[in-house]
């Protein structure tokens, strides 16, 4: 158990970025084989030749393995996927809340993950679908850690691909003495993600994309987190940027929702691992 001081050191941080999300808690250990066995870290399963790339999930800030994919997971290895989700960025005794530790870090925690997937399923490149700080961390990987070559494809939902400033919160640290020395060094994983952040200067100067890797990002307009959302998007010319309430205008979710639940968000992370066989994402999506 972590004496008092340590566990509120972190509690303070986030509470001073506003960056705390309600996210559900996962009933057992949020470890790789918590999660159901039915193709959803299922070692023993084999890409489909219809499906040849396993599809790795990457989980958000203060997520977990099995949490946030509870919704996304079961979608995707009910159409054939053989799905995998990692847990990266832990701090010492901070169970189940992850994504915490500084990004090139946990960039290399889902390098030695993809690693070990591909030699399981004998797959030569795998994809990625990532949520929040998910699906902006593994372009580290792919830009410095030889990701490129092992990915084919990269599906972001809601990623802060260029930072956030949390609805301007983040504008107020100045005004709290000590307030962003605290964060980097309690919880360098938010630190990292504030626009404009030494991570995200170096990530992103050069280019949003590297060759070889399709892109797409998922967002919503009513995002509170990774704001302003249109920060979300990319550039590059393997990219292709959705927004949501474009493709259904009755769509109301926000930053936590399109990654718990939404199905019509689900349908487009399932037209882009698979664009050849890619259908008419619609407000009907959300029953299919």
């Amino acid at each position: 158990m972590l004496p008092w001081k340590r566990v509120l050191r972190p509690v303070a941080a986030l509470l001073l970025t506003a960056a705390v999300a309600v996210v559900p808690a996962a009933a057992a250990s949020a470890s790789d084989s918590a999660a159901p066995t039915s193709g959803w870290n299922d070692y023993s399963c084999k890409p489909s030749a219809a499906h040849p790339r396993p599809v790795v999930l990457v989980h958000g800030t203060l997520g977990n393995s099995v949490d946030n994919w509870l919704g996304l997971a079961p979608y995707l290895t009910s159409r054939g996927y053989c799905v995998y989700s990692l847990d990266y960025g832990q701090l010492p005794g901070v169970p189940l809340f992850h994504g915490l530790g500084p990004i090139d870090k946990s960039a290399e925690q889902l390098s030695a993950f993809v690693d070990k997937v591909l030699a399981a399923t004998g797959a030569a490149k795998a994809d990625l679908v990532g949520h929040s700080q998910g699906g902006m961390m593994p372009r580290y990987y792919l830009r410095f850690l030889g990701g490129a070559a092992r990915i084919g494809a990269l599906v972001g939902l809601a990623p802060d691909s260029h930072g956030t400033d949390l609805d301007s919160l983040t504008h107020l640290l100045p005004y709290f003495p000590g307030a962003e020395d605290l964060l980097k060094a309690t919880t360098p994983g938010l630190a990292d993600q504030i626009t404009g952040s030494a991570f995200l200067t170096r990530l992103n100067t050069g280019g949003d994309t590297v060759p070889g890797v399709r892109y797409t990002v998922i967002s919503t307009k009513y995002d509170e987190v990774a704001t302003p959302w249109r920060t979300q998007y990319l550039s590059g010319s393997d990219v292709r940027n959705v927004l949501l309430q474009d493709l259904c205008p009755l769509d109301l979710s926000e930053h936590l929702a399109i990654a718990l639940f939404d199905r019509i968000a689900f349908h487009e992370v399932a037209n882009a691992l698979d664009p050849a066989h890619a259908t008419a994402t619609t407000c009907a999506s959300a029953f299919s």
